[in-house]
Formats: C-alpha cells, sequence, structure tokens
C-alpha cells in the first residue's frame, strides 16, 4: 500500500522549493539568454493614435551603424495577421468579422505604439537610433479613445468600412422574462458606472529570442509566455509552417495575470529575422513600450438594474454593458465580456436576466484577458448594485444579501446562464467573516473616526467565480536512475509556485522528498501538447492527473519491487524513496528500482483527470477604510477574507496567491488608472503617472477558508489563483462608498477612489 506523508502531501505548508534560486538572483528569465552572436531588435512605434502613413525612405536606416536589417509591412506580408478565434454569436447567430494585428502595418496606424517597422543591429541602441533614421510621413486622422463615446453618431471610425465602431453585439438572458419581472416589480435600483482600464504590471517585461537552426529546418523560439504550445500554434499560422518547425520555450517568467497568454507580434518579427539573417535575434521590451503594447485589462462601461420585490428579494437583473476592445480583436478579447456575464447572477437566486454587451473599437491599444478575465467585472458590478439596492431600501448589506442567497437545499443550482453551481454555502462565509471583522462593532470604531475629524466606512462582496473550466491536464511522471523523479505537464509556472504544489501531489504518492522531485514545463520538445495555465485551470486540473500519475508510477515501482524482493505486490509499502515489505527491513531504493526495471515504460507514471463543468470557488471579503476629507486620502486600515476553495493544497501558496490577487483589486479601486486623451494619446505611460498600490497602502490581511469540497473536481479542489482580485475591488469600493455615504450622503464614487477624486467628490456634497 502507499503511505501518505502529511509532511509533503496536500494540505501541508511545505515552503516554495523554487525561491531560493530567485531569491539568490539565479533565475533564468528570457533576457537573461543570449547565444553566440546575437542580434538585437527594435521596434519603430507610431506616435499618434490614427494616421494614414507612408515610409519615404529607410537607406539612412540600412547605412547605419551595426544594423543588419530593416523591415516594413510590405516586407513581412507573407505573414498572416494574429487572428481571434473568440467572436461569440450574435442575436442573429452570426459572429462578426475580426479585425486582427498586423505583424507590421502596412500603411495605417490605429493607436500610438502601433508597429511600423522593425530595425535589427549588433545592440538595442544601435538599432534604436537606426530607427529613428527612417522616414515616415503621417497624415493624421481624428481619433476616438472613449469607451462611452464609441458608438456615438458624431465620432470617428476606427475601422470605416464597417460603418460603426461597434465590434460585436451579444446578447444574454431572456429579454421578455426580465421586462415581465421589472414590470411588477414594487422597486427599482439604477447604477451606472465604468469599469476603469488597467494595465497589468508584472515583474518581468515581455522579451523574446528566436533562433533559426538550419540543419533542423526548423525555428526555436524562447520566451516568457503562459503556456508554450498555444504559441506553437498560432505562430505556426502566422508562418505557414508545421507545428514540428516550431519549439518554443519558456523559461523562468515573472508574472503573467493573464497578458502573457497571447501572441504579440514582436515574437513573429524575431523569428523573420533569424531566418533571414541566420543569427539568433532578441527583442526585449522595455517599461515603456509594456505601457503602450501590452493588452491591457477591463475598461467596461457600464448600466445595471435591479428588479425587487416589497422585501427586497431580487426578481430580475438588466446589464447594459460597453467592452472597449481597443484598435484591434486581440487573441481572447471578445470572450472576456461574454464569461463575465456568464457570471451575471453572482451568489444570488435571481430568476429573470437580460444582458446586451456592445464590444467597440477605439484607437487604443487592444484589451485582453487580466487576472479573473471577466469575473471581476461581473462581481464587482453586482456587488456594487446590491449596496446600491441595500441602501434604497433601507436594509443592512448582509440583510439583502442573506434574503437572496441561493440556499444550500437548492444545489446543484442551473443560473440564468447555464452555470451549473455544484455545492455552496454562502450564508456561512459570509456570517464567519462578519464574525471574524468585529461587524457588529463597527458603530464604535466609527465614533472613533469621527472624534479624529475622519470618515469610516465598512464594505463587503459575496462573490462566487467559474475556474478550471471542462477540460484536463495530463501529467507524466518518470523515476530517473538515481532515484529522482521527474513530472512533466503542460502548464506554465509565473511565479504561482507550481514547482512546489505539483511536487506534493507526487510526493504524496510515493513517499519521496520534494526536493527529489522535478517539476518540468514549458518545452514543446518535452510535451506533445498542454494547455498552459489560465483560468486557475493549474491545481484542480493539472494537480489531480499529476497525483494519479504519481500513483500509476507508484504502482509499477511496487511490481518491480515485489519481483526484486520476492513478495507478494500487496505487501510492499514505499517509505522515503524506497520500496520495502511491510513489518521488515527488507528493502530497496528507487535507483535500486531504476536499475532493475526491464522496460523504460516501466518507470513512467501517466495520470489524467477530465473535469465536466467548471468549479466555482467563493467567499466573502470585508473592508474597513478611513478617510481624511481635508485631503482626500483614503486608508485601507483592516481587511478580513473567508474563502471557499473547496480544498487546501498548500495552505502557505494559497496565502501567497490570495494576498497578492487582493493587492492587485485593492489598486484598481485606489489608485490605478490607464488615461488616454481624446486624441488617444496615452496619458499615463509610466510610473510617474500609473499609481502602483504600493507596501503602505496594503493593511495586514486576516485570511481563512471555509472550504466545501466541489462535486465537480475529484480531489474537491476549486481553485484559487483570480479569487483574490475578483472579491477586493468591490470590498474596497464599498467600503469608500459606505464612508462617503455616511459622511456626505454621496451613492457613488468612480473608481480610482484617488484623493483628488475623493476630495471633489466632499466638495461637491458639501456645497
Amino acid at each position: 500500500m502507499t503511505v501518505m506523508t502529511p509532511k509533503f502531501g496536500m494540505g501541508a505548508s511545505v515552503r516554495r522549493k523554487e525561491d531560493a534560486a530567485f531569491i539568490t538572483g539565479k533565475g533564468h528569465y528570457t533576457d537573461d539568454f543570449s547565444p553566440a552572436g546575437t542580434l538585437h531588435l527594435y521596434v519603430l512605434r507610431s506616435p499618434v493614435a490614427n494616421a494614414r502613413f507612408t515610409i519615404a525612405s529607410t537607406d539612412a536606416a540600412k547605412g547605419a551603424k551595426g544594423v543588419h536589417l530593416v523591415l516594413t509591412g510590405a516586407d513581412v506580408a507573407h505573414l498572416a495577421d494574429l487572428k481571434s478565434g473568440a467572436m461569440q454569436k450574435q442575436p442573429d447567430g452570426t459572429r462578426a468579422p475580426t479585425r486582427d494585428i498586423p505583424i507590421l502595418c502596412r500603411d495605417h496606424v490605429r493607436y500610438v505604439g502601433d508597429a511600423v517597422a522593425l530595425v535589427v543591429a549588433d545592440s538595442r541602441l544601435e538599432a534604436q537610433d537606426a530607427a529613428e533614421l527612417i522616414e515616415v510621413e503621417y497624415e493624421d486622422e481624428e481619433a476616438i479613445a472613449e469607451t462611452a463615446r464609441a458608438l456615438s453618431d458624431d465620432v470617428p471610425l476606427v475601422w470605416p468600412e464597417l460603418g460603426s465602431n461597434r465590434a460585436f453585439l451579444y446578447h444574454v438572458g431572456d429579454k421578455a422574462k426580465a421586462e415581465a419581472a421589472f414590470a411588477r416589480a414594487d422597486h427599482v435600483t439604477r447604477i451606472e458606472f465604468t469599469n476603469n482600464r488597467l494595465v497589468c504590471n508584472y515583474m518581468e517585461p515581455r522579451a523574446a529570442l528566436a533562433e533559426w537552426r538550419e540543419e533542423e529546418g526548423r525555428f526555436v523560439l524562447t520566451t516568457g509566455s503562459q503556456g508554450v504550445h498555444s504559441m506553437r500554434g498560432i505562430l505556426s499560422k502566422t508562418f505557414g509552417i508545421e507545428l514540428e518547425q516550431l519549439r518554443v520555450i519558456t523559461p523562468d517568467v515573472g508574472g503573467g495575470f493573464g497578458p502573457k497568454s497571447f501572441v504579440y507580434r514582436e515574437y513573429a518579427m524575431v523569428m523573420e529575422a533569424a531566418k533571414r539573417l541566420g543569427r539568433p535575434v532578441k527583442w526585449t521590451g522595455d517599461r515603456s513600450e509594456h505601457f503602450m503594447t501590452d493588452a491591457q485589462g477591463r475598461d467596461n462601461v457600464v448600466t445595471a438594474e435591479m428588479a425587487l420585490d416589497k422585501e427586497g428579494r431580487f426578481l430580475a437583473l438588466r446589464v447594459d454593458l460597453t467592452a472597449n476592445m481597443g484598435a484591434y480583436i486581440s487573441q481572447y478579447a471578445p470572450f472576456i465580456p461574454f464569461v463575465g456575464v456568464s457570471m451575471s447572477t453572482g451568489v444570488y437566486d435571481i430568476t429573470a436576466l437580460d444582458v446586451t454587451i456592445n464590444g467597440v473599437y477605439t484607437n487604443t491599444c487592444p484589451v485582453d484577458a487580466y487576472r479573473g478575465a471577466g469575473r471581476p467585472e461581473a462581481a464587482f458590478l453586482l456587488e456594487k448594485l446590491v449596496d446600491a439596492c441595500a441602501r434604497d431600501l433601507g436594509l443592512g448589506r448582509d440583510e439583502i444579501r442573506r434574503r437572496n442567497f441561493i440556499r444550500p437545499e437548492q444545489f446543484p443550482y442551473r443560473t440564468q446562464t447555464g452555470r451549473l453551481y455544484d455545492v455552496g454555502e454562502f450564508e456561512g462565509h459570509m456570517n464567519l467573516a462578519m464574525e471574524r471583522a468585529g461587524w457588529a462593532k463597527f458603530e464604535e470604531r466609527l465614533e472613533g473616526s469621527r472624534k479624529a475629524g475622519l470618515l469610516r466606512g465598512i464594505g463587503m462582496a459575496t462573490y462566487i467565480e467559474a475556474c478550471a473550466f471542462a477540460g484536463s491536464e495530463p501529467a507524466h511522471v518518470r523515476l530517473n536512475a538515481d532515484g529522482t523523479v521527474t513530472l512533466l505537464i503542460g502548464t506554465q509556472s509565473n511565479g504561482q509556485g507550481h514547482a512546489t504544489a505539483y511536487a506534493q501531489f507526487v510526493a504524496d504518492k510515493l513517499d519521496i522528498d520534494i526536493d527529489r522531485i522535478t517539476v518540468r514545463q514549458g518545452d514543446t520538445d518535452e510535451l506533445v501538447s498542454g494547455g498552459g495555465t489560465g483560468g486557475s485551470r493549474s491545481i484542480p486540473l493539472g494537480g489531480v492527473s499529476s497525483a494519479r500519475a504519481g500513483e500509476d508510477l507508484a504502482d509499477k515501482i511496487r511490481k518491480i519491487a515485489a519481483d526484486e524482493l520476492e513478495a507478494s505486490i500487496d505487501d510492499i509499502e514505499l517509505v522515503d524513496g524506497t520500496a520495502r515489505i511491510v513489518g521488515t527491513d527488507r528493502s530497496i531504493g528507487f535507483d535500486g528500482i531504476a536499475k532493475a526495471a526491464k522496460r523504460p515504460e516501466d518507470l513512467q507514471g501517466f495520470g489524467e483527470f477530465v473535469q465536466e463543468e467548471a468549479t466555482y470557488p467563493n467567499g466573502t471579503h470585508i473592508c474597513e477604510v478611513e478617510i481624511d476629507p481635508e485631503t482626500g486620502k483614503v486608508e485601507v486600515v483592516a481587511y478580513w477574507i473567508v474563502d471557499d476553495f473547496g480544498a487546501t493544497v498548500n495552505p502557505m501558496l494559497l496565502a501567497g496567491q490570495v494576498h497578492g490577487g487582493v493587492v492587485q483589486g485593492l489598486g484598481q479601486a485606489l489608485t490605478e488608472d490607464t488615461v488616454y486623451s481624446e486624441d488617444g494619446q496615452l496619458v499615463t505611460a509610466s510610473f510617474m503617472d500609473y499609481a502602483m498600490p504600493r507596501a503602505d497602502d496594503v493593511p495586514f490581511i486576516h485570511f481563512e477558508t471555509r472550504n466545501v469540497p466541489s462535486t465537480t473536481n475529484a480531489l474537491g479542489i476549486k481553485g484559487a489563483g483570480e479569487a483574490g482580485t475578483i472579491g477586493a475591488t468591490p470590498a474596497v469600493l464599498n467600503a469608500v462608498t459606505d464612508a462617503l455615504f455616511r459622511g456626505y450622503g454621496v451613492r457613488h464614487i468612480e473608481m480610482p477612489t484617488t484623493p483628488a477624486r475623493v476630495w471633489q467628490t466632499i466638495r461637491e456634497a458639501r456645497g
């Protein structure tokens, strides 16, 4: 039998295996790789948001010091545009046409940062100097950058041939059913707001290194990603080559959060340049390029209404949402608002729904998936609206939630968007969070703040999200000659701790120290396929598959040991990297097992867990703030979380994931905002203007779980990677609004609630 080892197995707070390398500077990121003869690529980008252009001459650039190659749009016309396949069906059954991203623009640029030409030189500085010598003539045209005005009659068109800036139109729900519910409602609450645009500021800016290996007849691309196999698939289509003609490698990655899932045009550029020149070519983006060109997040303009009966019970939800796509359709962009809307009704028993989504083009950087990808937007909309309903009816914010939660006896519960929730105890985690937060004693703390001349507010958010969507992530393990174990899996760590978490699943089955387990990801030569990382799928899917692969290998090890020790397989146990006969001192080490194996496949284990339905993590976040009315400064003074993640793999890793997510959600609520001027210039193009949350903005976070195991997942796991962000933004905004409402009767403030915005809101309320 297999001995379970809590020291290393599921549920243990094992320290991260990977951190020693990271904190001593021994990590290996894309920019650390420079094969002999590496050249450097620089991209000339548009300084204007909308213009026709011509390139008068590239001669000076070609003759500049150190330059090896200059290419324009005409030179790469043979490369296919980067195309999205994520358009959903419109009400008439059609899918809207996409406007795809060219590798280099041919005669028209559509946002500041659009790619015009590339230069390859001995150094990045030489390439940049040469790019400035390219003679480009721009014929400026009027631009549209504002989401709310994109469909107005008097605005310029990003794509004139479409006759409108509408990228697509979706509808979800039953309009007639919702109208009937609104007609019989005793009260209707309405809100309007903007879900502000964000720049995803990961630690490591994007980079890519390409080599053309003539003797192999294929490319090798090294780049930070969230999955090498999807990269290979898209780039193979771009170049019109077979999958086998491209190897993609991802080394260490310093943060992903969604935007590193996508194929960007620079990856195709370095590949094309490497093949033409027969030398390795590298591009490393700087932080300014990151702000201008990496896919951005959120940017929705929303009107939402809730119909209620006289008891404050929700009858129907109606939403009109405008989602900014930017100038082109990025990889998953059309799916993000759609998947967000699929979670529209949240944790509440809402029986009628009517949602309209207008995707729009603007002269801005393309928008795509950013941590949570639609689910944070849905949770924010709903939790802001629920608080507004409570204020309108004079109900407690906890009470209105209690009256409308889906009750435990209603599970499994089918939502109006077709989601099938398997389990949930929403009132349970809300009550526990309120107890931990001292909700009942808030008035005492409020009185103390008032005496100090400060405003104080408390806010909550009860959220649910969809994770680990239907599918699988196979895992392969092998026992090596020295008795160590290697796990191969097609997800991709971006800093989440995969090397530790996956090793725990395998250690659980083999009873081996996790330091003797190596987790390998990020190389298409080592694995034929893989789903990558996103949507909190790695542990719920890949973790279960890893456990099964470990179990498969354990069975094979016991079989070999039984033959070597001349015992029954049922009498063999695995203990601390050895196989022994139960109750005796007769054993054989894993290295001995490796030597005794007759075939390589006898040392290989495989596991694949196929999940048919998403999992649904949920929880309650409570935030408390103080506001100085004379300066508008908001201080988050306390924060509490009670989450339901089904099952916990590693409490320490889990807390880190949740804390990091909270900081990202807090950033959107309080400080972060991507601002374009009317003519499409990016105003917040650096950390001088884009305000990231700092350490002193973040309070101590109380975090605990109240888990109800998932019935969808084989180990009860629901996933946790995005939960902190999803719960944090509405909790923080609701706390700020509560403080302003108590102090000045203010019912609405837009995000981010910067000191200037809060100060102005207070002045207007006083006036």
